[in-house]
């Protein structure tokens, strides 16, 4: 027992004195002169605390604030939760020709993976499916309309994301009736540096509507930095920015403006293609509650994968468009109650609350705050929830391996020894999750910076020498 007493303190002296020293550069680092910045390291499975500096500060925590939503998530709604997209006829069907008297309505609940890029592994689209059913039924006319209903959740961006981010892929907002990811894509060609990029076309596309793209993009540098513009809600855009130059189909995505729409149009078309008899009308999609259709019979019932892998997506790929979908979820539909539900989760669960200020489920908007304490907290309490820290956990990517901590931690100790969910905006960077150190103590931590003065690649670089001093005792 003295033994081990004498290796524990050695362990915490050690760990202490490697993050107190990078306390001191961080002091007269010249990039963070100007910063904000903390971080809180914990015992995983005594919540001890083995470190922290400005643990109590309230932090912009850009994706890493995922971590509240999504966990509250799985054990609000049960790891094995699943959506259910419904798909009813109206009116009457004649049993004899086969002609349906009516609409064929898709009824969604929030699903975020319909026709998702992660689910989708086969050639077989889920209209195609879809479509097969309806044709099993016996149906062979449909003098109605295919209509997407997606009610089931507020249609809004979060009032404070910023412009720069509600058109693009990543500011995707939720929908009740989501579908390809609620994305699409410009494919552009570029010649030299400097000249100007070329749209050639973009995907998926619409049957009556056609997208009003003003493009202003430019052949630059050696990344995606073209950006998208416009109502969220609308078919006009605008794109400026730069992509690499001599490029051929090079891909830009954008938040697509009317998923649900898209989802009856593709349904429309998977049915026409099976030879089944559509109205001229084609497809419509409605966000607003209607009075439920007396007429209306239950054909089929789509089922989502279970909610432990949409959070393994969620976090792995810090997917805003899945959390937010969650967050609704949570909310029965309304993002403020979405909120509340997640905020008082956790606050019954022993954090305080007036740690924790949310204004999205996804990390997107600048308003949002945690503390290091609370993250650090937060996470130390799921290792001690045996319903949901496996399946949480697994959520978080692995260090040199697994999405964007891949390069973290190369031939470091950290490599495959810590799970990490990582969160970056402009000039914030942040990283939190679980860690096993060399002499094999488990260990949850978090640590932000807000405001500093390099570049995204620099900053990077003085996170990892954090999150190696964690390991390395």
């Amino acid at each position: 027992m003295k033994n081990y007493l004498f290796l524990f303190i050695f362990v915490c002296f050690n760990l202490t004195a490697q993050l107190e020293l990078l306390k001191q550069n961080w002091a007269t680092d010249i990039d963070l002169k100007n910063a904000s910045y903390g971080f809180c390291v914990l015992n995983a499975k005594t919540a001890e605390p083995i470190a922290e500096y400005n643990a109590h500060l309230a932090l912009i925590p850009a994706s890493t604030l995922k971590i509240a939503t999504t966990s509250a998530a799985l054990y609000l709604l049960g790891v094995n939760y699943r959506y259910e997209t419904k798909i009813y006829i109206t009116g009457t069907l004649d049993k004899n020709s086969g002609i349906l008297k009516g609409n064929i309505l898709i009824v969604g609940s929030g699903d975020p993976s319909l026709q998702s890029e992660y689910f989708t592994k086969d050639n077989s689209s889920l209209s195609d499916k879809w479509a097969k059913v309806i044709k099993e039924k016996g149906i062979t006319e449909i003098q109605g309309n295919i209509i997407a209903d997606a009610s089931c959740f507020e249609r809004s961006v979060p009032n404070n994301w910023i412009w720069e981010d509600i058109s693009n892929y990543f500011g995707a907002t939720a929908c009740g009736l989501s579908f390809m990811d609620n994305k699409f894509k410009l494919s552009y060609t570029s010649k030299e540096k400097g000249s100007s990029a070329t749209l050639i076309s973009t995907s998926p596309n619409y049957l009556n509507s056609t997208y009003a793209i003003q493009s202003a993009v430019i052949a630059q540098g050696s990344e995606d930095e073209a950006y998208v513009y416009g109502d969220p809600f609308s078919f006009t855009r605008m794109v400026s920015g730069s992509i690499p130059p001599n490029k051929t189909n090079y891909e830009v995505e954008a938040a697509l403006p009317d998923p649900a729409l898209l989802c009856a149009e593709q349904l429309y078309t998977a049915l026409k293609a099976l030879g089944i008899k559509c109205g001229n009308t084609a497809a419509q999609s409605h966000y607003n509650k209607k009075q439920k259709d007396d007429s209306q019979q239950l054909l089929y019932t789509h089922y989502s994968p279970t909610l432990e892998k949409l959070v393994y997506y969620t976090n792995l790929k810090s997917n805003n468009h899945y959390c937010e979908s969650i967050l609704l979820t949570l909310g029965k539909g309304e993002r403020a109650a979405g909120l509340l539900a997640v905020k008082n989760y956790w606050q019954n669960r022993g954090l305080n609350g007036d740690e924790l200020f949310m204004k999205d489920g996804s990390g997107l908007s600048r308003i949002n705050t945690m503390t290091p304490n609370l993250q650090a907290n937060l996470l130390q309490k799921i290792v001690k929830d045996s319903l949901i820290y496996r399946v949480f956990s697994s959520s978080l990517p692995i260090a040199g391996k697994q999405g964007s901590i891949s390069n973290i931690g190369k031939g470091k100790f950290i490599e495959n020894n810590m799970r990490a969910k990582t969160g970056y905006i402009t000039r914030v960077r942040a990283y939190c999750g679980y860690v096993t150190t060399r002499s094999g103590k488990a260990l949850s931590f978090s640590v932000i910076i807000n405001n500093y003065t390099c570049s995204p690649k620099e900053a990077k670089v003085k996170m990892e020498s954090f999150l190696n001093a964690l390991a390395e005792l």
